[in-house]
């Protein structure tokens, strides 16, 4: 391991289970079990500017996948088009309530809460000291998380283009590679986002007594 100020707390390697105590780590930096050199923890070179900028970016998409159509369809002389909204609309509307709130849920709510929340805390954070409600707007962009299932969604639509190309001419629309884009871009939040960093600037605002990590 790099030399440095021990933690006081000891840390178990996931690999062999060795008790040890780790250094402050430096951005980039990465601490390695002793015996089997896993590594047990690793600091983000960019913690702050590239998860923000990664969430803006998904914002954007989830705008564009909501507004713009996710497919044209063509078949006997008519043309359709609908957007992800406007398909849970239509379930609504034909009596599938059920399935139109969890669509509308996982697939519109959830990802906007959880790049709203991140959005908010990436920001707060920046300058520190940071308020004390930062912890709280992290703690809810974490509870959004799972709940945010574009890949779901998306591999529901291939499914559904493979069944429709039979019966009609089918094009993908602007929303659809959002939704991809989306797929992409939310596991690139959670791998570049380091949520010690904003915990670290909150604890050391308040001066108080460590705060529960997630």
């Amino acid at each position: 391991m790099e030399e440095s100020t021990p933690s006081m707390e000891p840390v178990a390697c996931p690999e062999c289970d060795l008790l040890q105590h780790l250094p402050e780590l430096p951005s980039g930096g990465k601490a390695r079990c002793p015996r089997c050199g896993w590594v047990v923890a690793s600091r983000s070179a960019d913690p702050l500017d590239r998860p923000l900028a990664l969430t803006l970016t998904a914002l954007i998409a989830l705008i564009v996948a909501n507004t713009a159509p996710l497919m044209d369809l063509s078949a006997v002389g008519l043309h359709a088009s609908t957007t992800i909204i406007g398909g849970a609309y239509e379930m609504w509307v034909q009596g599938q309530e059920v399935t139109a709130v969890i669509v509308m849920f996982c697939a519109v709510i959830a990802p906007a809460g959880y790049l709203l929340f991140m959005l908010t805390v990436l920001l707060a954070v920046r300058r520190p000291p940071a308020p004390q409600w930062v912890g709280e707007m992290l703690r809810w962009a974490d509870s959004m998380r799972p709940w945010s299932m574009n890949e779901v969604m998306l591999l529901g639509i291939l499914v559904a283009l493979i069944k429709i190309a039979e019966l009609a001419t089918v094009e993908a629309g602007a929303g659809m590679y959002a939704v991809g884009a989306l797929v992409l871009l939310f596991p690139a939040i959670m791998v570049t986002f380091d949520p010690d960093e904003v915990w670290q600037r909150v604890e050391w605002a308040d001066d108080s007594e460590t705060e529960p990590r997630l």
